[in-house]
């Protein structure tokens, strides 16, 4: 019987939103992408790498890959010599964009208190 419990718990995780969505694009580069992305599309992998300069080609591949597995970017290749390649968001990233809005500008309101916590907390 606990057995049981256990694999009905483990179900409920694994299909949980806030695990398998938002912890997906939650990732300390994913938001960016979708952000800049959004004010610049569709554009060019070169020129994403250009406006978010301290991210790794490596990271920035990986990302936009899970950003398309998800259905948040939308990846075309254009058959030219050399290839082109553009990234745009799809209707379901466009709607992500006034949440990370929110988020930012909730961070930035909040950003001096929870800095001010974060020093009390390192002085215990």
């Amino acid at each position: 019987m606990m057995m049981r419990k256990k694999t009905q718990l483990n179900s409920i995780i694994e299909i949980c939103p806030v695990r398998n969505v938002i912890a997906r694009f939650g990732n300390k580069w994913a938001l960016l992408v979708i952000l800049v992305i959004g004010e610049n599309d569709p554009i060019r992998y070169n020129q994403l790498g250009k406006l978010i300069p301290d991210i790794s080609s490596r990271v920035l591949t990986s990302t936009l890959r899970t950003l398309e597995a998800d259905g948040l970017v939308e990846r075309k290749l254009y058959q030219e010599v050399p290839p082109r390649v553009e990234y745009s968001l799809t209707a379901t990233g466009r709607s992500l964009v006034p949440l990370i809005g929110q988020l930012t500008e909730w961070a930035q309101a909040n950003m001096k208190t929870i800095m001010e916590h974060r020093e009390a907390a390192e002085q215990n």
